[in-house]
């Protein structure tokens, strides 16, 4: 494998990086978009970007699930928080999103009282619902293609064991749509993606075949060593030069063509695509999982009357939606910094481990 033989040592690295200089020299400039958080929290903590010749922009894209829940499901959660019959169960990141308040967080409203819990797995949400029969426990399904197997796993042992006063929420996303969608905006520039090896590792690499095939922009799945990253960088950067775009997978070593077939079958069998709402994107048809009729009643957004389409004004001054499009660096944003910081956050990109502005933060890479 590239990764082992070619990118461990320090001196193929600078080859590399040589090799790269020549490139841009040669085409001109290349912006290259990552659309995973781990890719966009291991390239700054890296140092990625200062190493990478002038000309050649790496940016980041729609990659943090919580970053792209939009501010009106936030709304919607909060409220749904202040029934007490009612426990909410999510991942950490969640909790400290705020919706189109500021400040105003499931973090903040449990140390008001309401019951929210923090979760590792959506199993653990489950054991919660075995352990309160007397109250409505609600999982807050939030991630991509990479959580929805383990969702969808939980609603398939809810059912088998007739837990009704457990439910998901789900705000999964799929994410060929987005991508999709993000290509066919008259604001995108750019020239090719660095895929996600956790997504992949699912759906398989093929999933992402669209992007050469019908939108002739080169496509690499990466892993996440530094390493990785500069090998796919490499490797798009070449394709840009050459004009052939395809598709190809670095992170051999993790992800096949085809995917996980069990993982795949699980989502299948449980959830159904549907309109979602992402933040910086808007709606966009059948980038959602929603589960199916046979789990409704375990689909907390029919039990609770979830509003379809969910949406909100964000927070005057923030600019999480042009920084999740890739139409802006963290930096340009007015708050960022300043009024906005991880431990007082006005948007998400802020808030989440994922996030490119917690990224940019956190590693000073702006």
């Amino acid at each position: 494998m590239r990764f082992d033989t070619e990118f461990r040592r320090p001196q193929n690295a600078e080859r590399a990086l040589a090799a790269l200089r020549e490139l841009v020299r040669e085409t001109g400039p290349i912006r290259l978009m990552e659309i995973c958080g781990t890719h966009t929290m291991a390239i700054a903590k890296a140092g990625l970007r200062a190493l990478l010749p002038e000309g050649l922009e790496l940016i980041s894209g729609p990659g943090c699930p919580v970053c792209v829940t939009p501010a009106g499901a936030i709304d919607w959660i909060l409220r749904l928080s202040e029934r007490p019959d009612v426990i909410l169960a999510s991942y950490g990141d969640l909790l400290r999103v705020p919706g189109s308040v500021r400040g105003d967080s499931l973090l903040r409203r449990r140390s008001l009282g309401a019951q929210v819990r923090t979760v590792y797995s959506p199993v653990e949400a489950l054991a919660l619902a075995a352990e309160h029969p007397d109250r409505e426990v609600v999982f807050l399904g939030v991630g991509f293609e990479t959580t929805a197997p383990g969702t969808a796993a939980c609603l398939l042992e809810a059912r088998e064991r007739g837990l009704r006063n457990f439910s998901v929420l789900s705000l999964l996303k799929r994410t060929e749509p987005a991508l999709r969608a993000l290509v066919e905006a008259p604001d995108f520039a750019v020239d090719g993606f660095l895929c996600p090896g956790h997504v992949a590792a699912v759906t398989g690499a093929q999933a992402f075949a669209f992007l050469p095939r019908e939108y002739r922009l080169p496509a690499v799945v990466a892993g996440f060593e530094p390493g990785d990253l500069l090998c796919a960088i490499c490797r798009l950067a070449d394709m840009v030069r050459r004009g052939e775009p395809a598709l190809e997978n670095e992170y051999t070593r993790v992800v096949t063509q085809e995917g996980n077939p069990a993982a795949l079958a699980a989502i299948g069998c449980v959830f159904t695509p549907a309109a979602a709402v992402w933040r910086g994107l808007g709606e966009i048809p059948e980038s959602g999982l929603a589960p199916g009729d046979a789990f409704s009643p375990w689909d907390a957004a029919k039990k609770f009357s979830f509003p379809a389409g969910s949406s909100a004004v964000e927070t005057p001054g923030c600019r999480c939606g042009a920084v999740i499009r890739g139409v802006a660096r963290p930096a340009e944003c007015p708050l960022f910094g300043s009024v906005c910081t991880p431990a007082d956050p006005v948007g998400p990109c802020m808030v989440s481990g994922e996030g490119a502005c917690a990224a940019a933060y956190r590693y000073r890479n702006l």
